[in-house]
């Protein structure tokens, strides 16, 4: 704490408000000497960044020239599950944790889709629309809300907007969700997975570059000049998400989103990008020699074949939701992230990796070459980074690590990655991170992580010595003078004791490294702590009814429908 001074600052593109009668200011938050401790400053910088060189690229490729301005854009799609508060603070894993650390599926949950398909329950249709109203009051109205794909979960969303201004609201909105929640005697998890067997929860972000003149890099638009500058604007992504794949990476990498990412229900750990398969057939003409105008970007239609519907208009290109970077039509969907997460950090990364491109692009038109030509080396370059296939394939990883592409499956190995000489001259050219800033970031990274499971861990034991085990016995005991009908409950029950012990034995050897005793938690502890998940949530179907000391998957998930 000998260099403690910190220091707020007003971020002039986000609005204040007021709510709860306390003017709200979005600030950047630096140190003394303007180091940036937030997540904040760095969004703000990475917008300066794609603002100069999305300037400098235009005036190289003479494509709208009397923008003054280029912003990104962000529009999130927030999931979340909402159960009943009481049940919630009855669970010491979803208090400490923000997830179930045991628990077993109930018959009804995910199968059959009854959640998604559903019209929301009474009270969640109650809380979501007083979200709703809430939100509009303080400037920010909401376009979407409906069921998730798992029992329990939902999912609501904002219209589009500048992305500081967009960052922001999702951090209103996730804490006027818990608020609303509270009130009516519910409580929303916004934890990456809180209950092991369904479907996780993520906020896909999706982003866009554009000038102050309404030009949009990634919508292909009705003229020459708008066409000219999407594939030139998809050059310069596919450059940055191929030469950058890992800080990518890194954005969305911590704790929570290790139990989602690649588990067929979010992409996988591999960065690519999906421009769609009509473009990337584009992408090899010009490699080939061919002109960048040609792309055929004509919305198809859906023909039911039914007298009394009508053909219903497509997109562009078919949708990838097994990928990380699909195309969507005006922008690209970073669906990776997390959903406790600040957009603000994936959306920098984002910029950052956007600008790059932009700058090595213009770096070859100032050099000689033509806009054509530099745009057929970028593609050429980088080629192997675009993969309209099958995310959650088998194959896929195979065919990943051929192309030479990093699969960085967990936490502490993506964030070995993001102080790195490459990513921090990426950082230090575009004036979004210092040397010093990238280091401490990765520390705090990966102190997040190790907190994270230091917590889990403690609360595992604990509700397993003081809770499970107890249970156990007591059930046990009722089989003293009938043995035969006991089953195999004496091996399970012990078995989670033998577990247990494993699982503390192996806790107190944890390294004191930041980084060793990261990889510890991730290659050793995980492992075992999903043993003794194991044997607990087999017990579980064997207690008798009444015993088990937490409230069960079936009650938390269903019990407020109604």
């Amino acid at each position: 704490t000998h260099t403690a001074a910190a220091f707020t600052t007003w971020d002039r593109s986000s609005p204040c408000f007021v709510l709860d009668r306390v003017l709200r200011v979005p600030c950047a938050f630096v140190t003394h000497l303007g180091a940036s401790i937030d997540e904040k400053t760095p969004l703000l910088r990475s917008n300066d960044a794609v603002h100069k060189q999305g300037l400098r690229l235009l005036k190289n490729i003479k494509i709208c020239t009397d923008a003054k301005a280029i912003h990104s854009f962000l529009g999130w799609e927030q999931e979340f599950f909402i159960i009943p508060a009481a049940m919630y603070r009855k669970r010491p894993d979803l208090l400490n944790c923000g997830r179930t650390l045991i628990g077993k599926l109930p018959q009804r949950n995910q199968v059959g889709d009854f959640n998604y398909f559903a019209p929301l329950c009474k009270q969640v249709e109650t809380l979501l629309f007083n979200v709703s109203a809430l939100m509009l009051k303080l400037g920010v109205p909401m376009a979407v809300l409906h069921n998730e794909v798992a029992p329990g979960q939902h999912e609501m969303s904002p219209i589009y907007c500048q992305s500081t201004f967009s960052a922001d609201n999702n951090v209103l909105f996730m804490e006027v969700l818990e608020r609303e929640a509270e009130k009516l005697g519910l409580h929303a998890l916004l934890h990456e997975k809180p209950f092991a067997g369904i479907n996780g929860n993520g906020k896909h972000n999706n982003w866009s570059i554009g000038t102050d003149t309404g030009m949009n890099f990634f919508y292909p638009g009705k003229t020459d000049e708008a066409r000219e500058l999407f594939v030139t604007g998809i050059a310069c992504l596919a450059y940055g998400l191929c030469q950058h794949n890992e800080v990518v990476r890194c954005a969305v990498a911590h704790a929570g989103n290790d139990h989602r990412l690649g588990a067929q229900e979010a992409p996988p750990a591999i960065i690519s990008l999906y421009p769609g398969t009509g473009f990337e057939a584009h992408v090899d003409k010009i490699i080939g020699g061919g002109p960048i105008l040609g792309y055929k970007a004509e919305k198809a239609t859906a023909d039911p074949k039914a007298a009394a519907a009508m053909p219903a208009v497509c997109g562009v290109e078919d949708r990838n939701r097994t990928a990380p970077f699909p195309f969507c039509g005006n922008r690209f969907e970073f669906r990776a992230v997390g959903s406790s997460q600040n957009c603000s950090f994936p959306i920098a990364i984002c910029n950052t990796i956007m600008a790059s491109g932009m700058s090595v692009l213009s770096s070859l038109i100032e050099g000689g070459m033509s806009h054509r030509d530099a745009v057929a080396k970028m593609f050429k370059e980088n080629r192997h980074v675009i993969f309209t296939g099958n995310g959650y394939s088998a194959e896929w990883p195979v065919e990943a690590q051929k192309r030479g592409l990093p699969n960085l499956h967990t936490t502490p190995v993506a964030l070995a990655t993001f102080n790195s000489p490459k990513a921090k001259e990426l950082f230090k050219s575009m004036g979004v991170f210092s040397d010093e800033e990238c280091d401490a970031r990765t520390e705090v990274m990966f102190e997040n992580y190790t907190t994270t499971l230091n917590i889990e861990v403690g609360t595992l034991l604990d509700m397993v010595e003081t809770g499970i085990l107890p249970a156990c016995a007591k059930d046990m005991a009722k089989y003293v003078s009938m043995p035969a009908l006991a089953g195999e409950r004496n091996d399970v029950y012990i078995g989670i004791k033998t577990e247990n012990d494993k699982l503390k034995a192996l806790f107190e050897k944890k390294p004191h490294d930041l980084r060793a005793e990261a990889t510890y938690f991730c290659d050793t502890i995980k492992p075992q702590m999903l043993a003794v998940r194991a044997m607990v949530d087999k017990a579980e179907g064997l207690l008798e009814a009444g015993l088990y000391p937490y409230p069960t998957y079936e009650e938390i998930i269903w019990s407020h429908h109604s």
